[in-house]
């Protein structure tokens, strides 16, 4: 249970759904609400399939590029700390790459927005796929592939909700209310990026 809230924890934190919920919300304005749960579904599904594509072909990724996993953990550790100091200060769809203007104008052409730019780069990010790549290597056992496969879900899960309920989020919380639990979980996320650094650093210290 322990593994499990770790991983759920880590996951929730890094992929910030509630910092997606400003961009969902500027996306959908004009739609249903059958049409915004829809979004919301089929963004969650793609997060899925993107979550668990980067867990179980971690070690091929690795693998094929020589990577090794101290590098990975400082390299997403590094990722991952720049986007914990994007949400302290309310950078976080900058960080992205998502302009909201640009975006708006962009959208007009599309058709479908569950895949980019909700799923990524805005939720399932580098960030995340470093992160699930790490866990690839770490947990290696029948059981803890469970356990993480379980934390991927119900990450998923909730992320589905929280878009699902972004208007009624955004009414209840407002602006500023998103705002303060962005910076509050973007500590999180700092101290997440600087734990993996740190341990890949005492990893490498040890080999040598």
């Amino acid at each position: 249970m322990e593994l499990f809230l770790m991983i759920f924890g880590a996951l929730i934190s890094v992929m910030n759904p509630f910092g997606t919920v400003p961009v969902f919300i500027s996306l959908t304005t004009e739609y249903s609400k059958l049409e915004r749960n829809k979004i919301a579904f089929w963004t969650s599904v793609n997060v899925l399939i993107i979550l668990f594509i980067s867990f179980f072909t971690g070690k091929f990724i690795l693998s094929f590029f020589g990577i090794t996993l101290n590098s990975l953990k400082i390299a997403g550790g590094l990722i991952i700390v720049s986007s914990g100091f994007a949400l302290l200060t309310g950078e976080f769809s900058k960080h992205k790459g998502m302009k909201k203007n640009k975006v708006i104008e962009d959208i007009k052409s599309r058709s479908e927005i569950s895949l980019t730019p909700l799923a990524l780069p805005m939720i399932a990010g580098p960030g995340t796929i470093s992160l699930l790549i790490t866990y690839n290597q770490e947990f290696k056992g029948l059981q803890d592939v469970l356990i993480v496969s379980g934390a991927i879900v119900l990450s998923v899960i909730c992320i589905y909700i929280i878009l699902k309920s972004s208007f009624f989020i955004v009414k209840r919380l407002g602006a500023s209310g998103i705002n303060a639990l962005s910076r509050i979980i973007g500590f999180i996320v700092i101290a997440i990026g600087i734990e993996f650094i740190i341990s890949a650093v005492i990893s490498v210290f040890k080999i040598g």
